[in-house]
C-alpha cells in the first residue's frame, strides 16, 4: 500500500459526496427540463442548510462493514453483504428506496433475504426476473469496493461481484464490477480510456453493458467535439424506452461514459456534463465523481466551487444512530483502515494513531479538511451577532500534532464576546432542508466522557482565553471546563470531563474563545484548533420526561436520540412506549461502547416478550435480556434471530415495573431483575464486544420504559 493511497481514498469518497449533492436536487429530470430551468448548470443547484442522508452514500458505507462483521472476513461472500443489509437497514424506511416488492430492486432483495432466500439468489434474474435484477443499484452502491482495493483491480472485481449479487443480477452485477474496477484502476492509471478499458476487461465482451460502453466510446472517437450530439445518440439508441423497469442500469452507464470521455480529464467539466444529461443524476454523477476524484486527487477538485459548500459534512440513515453522524474524513479513514488490513500492512504514522485510536476525531490531516466544524458567537449586541462573518480553513501554518490544523476567523469582534468553535454531536429536523431517506440520530458524545482539544493563538491575533465546552440539548445549558489564558505562539492542550447528567443529551462540543481587549476596540479574531475528540466512559441517564417526538414529515417522526428498526413508538406521560405486530426494536448509545452497566426501568403491558438490549451492533447483532412466556427470564443473543443463552424461572406480571440491570464485561453478560434474579452467560462463539443499547418487543407485545441509566463498568 502506498501512503498516498490514504489521501486518494479521501479524494474519492469526498468526490462521491460532491457528486451526490450535485445531482440529488434534479434526480429523475430529463435533459430538456434541466436545460429549460437552469440553462447551463455549472454548480450546485441548491444551497442546503445541511444535506440530509442519501441512499448513494448509505449503502456503500454500511455494506462495507461486512468485511468486519461477516463470518468470512476479507474473503468476502455474498451472504456476508446480505447480512450487512439486514443488520444496518431499518425495516422498510430510510436507507434506500422502499418502492415495493417487484418494483424496487433493493426492497425486493431485502424481503427475499429476510424471508430466508440466501444471497446471491436473493438478487438473481432467476429469482426476480431481469427487469428487477438489472436496475441501476448494482453500480451506484459499489464505490467503496473500489476504494478499499486501491490499485488491486482483481480484488475490487471480486468484492464488487459478491456485493452486487446480493440485490442484482446480469448487467446489474456487471455494472458493479465495471465501476469498482475503474475506481481501483484510477489510483494508478490516469488515462480515461485505459481506465474504461480496464473496467471492460472484467466483464463479458458480449453482455449488453459492454456493448453499450463500447458503442459510446466509438461514437466519441468519431465525434469528439459535442457531447450533446453524443447524448442525442444515446437517447435515441439506449434511452429509458429501450429497457424495462423504473431506472435501468444501461441508459445511465451510457451517460457516465459520455461524461468521462467528453470531460477530458477535468473534474468540473466531467461532473457538470454528467449532471446536465439528466436521468439518475445523483447516482451517475456520484459514480463518475469517485473515479475522477481518485484519478485527479484533491488538487484536481476545485475547493471553493465543490469542497467548501460540502464542508466535509455527511449524515446517514442506518439503524445505528451514532454511525449516522459521520463526516467525510471518518468515512475515508474507515475505508483506509480496511484497505491496510486487507493488504496485511501496518498503517504509517500519523495515520496509524488517527485511524486506529481516534478515527472519529477532528484531526484535520487530510489536506483541506474541516470536519464540518462550525462557528458561532455571543456577546452583548444581539444585532451585531447576527451580522458576524466567519470562515474556517485547513492550515499548515502550525499544528499540535501532525501537519495540519484548522484556522478560523471571525469579524468583526469586540472585547468580552465569546466565539464557539464546535462540532455538532446531534442533529434535529430543523438542521435540514428536507427528510431525504429518513435520517435519525443518536449522539456521538455523552455525559461522563472526557473532551479533548488543543488551541493556538497566532501572533497577529488578539488576546483571549479558551475553554472546552458542551451544549446540552434539552435545557440549552452550556457546561464549560477550566478557562485557560492563551499565550500567542504557543499551543495549549485542554481536557474536560463532561458532568454526569440525568437526562443529558449533548448537542455540540468544542472550544470557547473568550475575547479580551478594551471596550473601544473592534477587530478580526483568528485562532487555530486541533485534535478535538472525546474518550472515556459514558455516565448519564435517559429520562423520557425530557425526550420528545421529532417531526420530520407527516410520515417520518422519531423519538429523540433513538433510531427505530421496526414497530410503533411513541411518548405518553413521560414514558416511552413500543409495541408491535411481529417485532419492534429501537436503539441508542454509541457503536463503540465496550464494557458498561445499563439499567432499564420497564413495565410489561400486553404480550409475553419484553426485552432490553446491550452491545447493539445492528438489527441482527446484539444481546438481550427479556421477560419471556411461562414465567421465564433469559439472556439471548441475536444472530439474525434470537436464541437463548441462559434462562431461569421468574414470575413476572403485566402492569408491574421491573428494573433490569445488565452488566457487559468482555464476553460475559450478567443480568439482575429487581436485584433478585441473577442470570449470567459467557459467549464463546464470536461474541459481540462493543455496541450501544436498545429496547425491543416481539409477538404482539407492548412495553413501557420510564428511564435508562448508563454507567462505567
Amino acid at each position: 500500500m502506498k501512503t498516498e493511497y490514504i489521501e486518494g481514498i479521501y479524494a474519492g469518497w469526498l468526490a462521491k459526496i460532491i457528486g451526490i449533492r450535485l445531482g440529488a436536487p434534479i434526480e429523475g429530470w430529463t435533459y430538456d427540463k434541466i436545460k429549460n430551468i437552469y440553462g447551463e448548470m455549472e454548480g450546485y443547484p441548491v444551497d442546503y442548510r445541511d444535506f440530509a442522508a442519501d441512499d448513494d452514500s448509505n449503502v456503500p458505507l454500511f455494506f462495507l462493514r461486512a468485511l468486519e462483521d461477516g463470518r468470512n472476513g476479507f474473503d468476502l461472500k455474498a451472504q456476508d453483504v446480505a447480512d450487512a443489509l439486514l443488520n444496518y437497514a431499518p425495516f422498510e424506511h430510510g436507507f434506500f428506496w422502499w418502492g415495493g416488492y417487484g418494483t424496487s430492486t433493493e426492497h425486493t432483495a431485502y424481503l427475499n433475504i429476510r424471508n430466508g432466500i440466501p444471497a446471491p439468489r436473493s438478487g438473481s434474474i432467476e429469482q426476480n426476473g431481469s427487469a428487477v435484477a438489472e436496475q441501476i443499484g448494482g453500480q451506484i452502491f459499489i464505490d467503496t469496493w473500489g476504494l478499499v482495493a486501491p490499485g488491486n483491480t482483481d480484488l475490487a472485481a471480486k468484492y464488487a461481484r459478491e456485493a452486487a449479487s446480493v440485490t442484482h443480477g446480469g448487467n446489474g452485477i456487471y455494472g458493479g464490477i465495471f465501476v469498482a474496477v475503474c475506481i481501483s484502476a484510477a489510483f494508478e492509471e490516469k488515462d480515461i480510456k485505459k481506465i474504461i478499458q480496464k473496467g471492460l476487461s472484467y466483464i463479458p465482451e458480449d453482455c449488453e453493458y459492454a456493448r453499450v460502453v463500447q458503442a459510446v466510446m466509438e461514437y466519441y472517437e468519431n465525434h469528439p467535439a459535442d457531447w450533446r450530439e453524443c447524448f442525442r445518440y444515446i437517447y435515441e439508441n439506449f434511452g429509458y424506452d429501450r429497457y424495462p423497469g423504473n431506472c435501468h442500469i444501461i441508459p445511465n452507464i451510457a451517460v457516465m461514459i459520455l461524461a468521462l470521455l467528453y470531460g477530458e480529464g477535468d473534474f468540473s467539466k466531467t461532473l457538470t456534463i454528467c449532471n446536465m444529461c439528466g436521468w439518475d443524476t445523483d447516482c451517475n454523477v456520484g459514480n463518475v465523481a469517485t473515479i475522477m476524484g481518485v484519478r485527479n486527487g484533491l488538487n484536481g477538485i476545485p475547493y471553493e466551487k465543490w469542497r467548501k459548500p460540502v464542508h466535509d459534512f455527511l449524515v446517514c440513515s442506518s439503524v445505528i444512530g451514532s454511525l449516522n453522524i459521520m463526516d467525510i474524513p471518518f468515512g475515508a479513514s474507515y475505508i483506509a483502515k480496511l484497505a491496510y488490513a486487507i493488504a496485511g500492512e501496518e498503517i504509517p504514522e500519523p495515520w496509524n494513531t488517527i485511524i486506529m485510536k481516534k478515527i472519529d476525531s477532528c484531526h484535520f490531516e487530510y489536506p483541506g479538511s474541516t470536519h464540518s466544524i462550525r462557528v458561532r458567537t455571543d456577546g452583548l449586541d444581539v444585532r451585531a451577532r447576527r451580522e458576524r462573518e466567519w470562515e474556517v480553513t485547513n492550515t499548515e501554518e502550525t499544528a499540535y500534532t501532525g501537519l495540519r490544523a484548522l484556522k478560523f476567523t471571525v469579524k468583526p469582534m469586540e472585547p468580552g464576546e465569546n466565539i464557539y468553535v464546535y462540532k455538532k454531536t446531534y442533529y434535529e429536523p430543523a438542521d435540514f432542508h428536507d427528510s431525504r431517506y429518513d435520517p435519525c440520530f443518536s449522539p456521538v458524545i455523552y455525559p461522563g466522557q472526557v473532551l479533548h482539544g488543543s488551541a493556538y493563538l497566532p501572533e497577529y491575533s488578539c488576546e483571549a482565553a479558551v475553554s472546552l465546552y458542551v451544549l446540552e440539548a434539552h435545557s440549552g445549558t452550556i457546561y464549560e471546563g477550566e478557562k485557560i489564558e492563551l499565550v500567542k505562539g504557543q499551543w495549549k492542550e485542554l481536557s474536560f470531563q463532561i458532568p454526569c447528567l440525568e437526562g443529558g443529551l449533548i448537542k455540540e462540543a468544542g472550544l470557547c474563545f473568550h475575547v479580551h481587549g478594551t471596550h473601544t476596540q473592534v477587530f478580526d479574531f483568528t485562532g487555530i484548533i486541533d485534535d478535538l475528540y472525546a474518550d472515556g466512559k459514558p455516565a448519564y441517564s435517559i429520562e423520557f420526561t425530557k425526550e420528545k417526538e421529532e417531526f420530520w414529515t407527516g410520515l417520518h417522526r422519531e423519538i429523540s436520540q433513538f433510531t427505530r428498526l421496526k414497530g410503533l413508538m411513541y411518548l405518553k406521560q413521560g414514558q416511552l412506549h413500543i409495541s408491535c405486530a411481529d417485532f419492534g426494536e429501537a436503539y441508542t448509545g454509541k457503536y463503540d461502547w465496550d464494557n458498561y452497566s445499563a439499567g432499564f426501568f420497564l413495565t410489561p403491558l400486553t404480550g409475553q416478550h419484553h426485552m432490553v438490549n446491550v452491545r447493539v451492533q445492528g438489527a441482527i447483532r446484539s444481546y438481550a435480556v427479556g421477560l419471556l412466556p411461562e414465567g421465564k427470564a433469559a439472556i439471548l443473543k441475536n444472530e439474525n434471530g434470537y436464541r437463548i443463552l441462559t434462562e431461569t424461572e421468574f414470575e413476572w406480571k403485566q402492569q408491574e415495573e421491573y428494573k433490569i440491570q445488565v452488566v457487559v464485561l468482555g464476553n460475559r453478560i450478567e443480568a439482575r431483575i429487581n436485584d433478585k434474579c441473577i442470570l449470567v452467560a459467557e459467549d464463546e462463539d464470536a461474541p459481540y464486544l462493543k455496541g450501544g443499547i436498545g429496547v425491543s418487543v416481539q409477538n404482539g407485545s407492548h412495553t413501557r420504559y420510564r428511564r435508562i441509566t448508563i454507567a462505567e463498568k
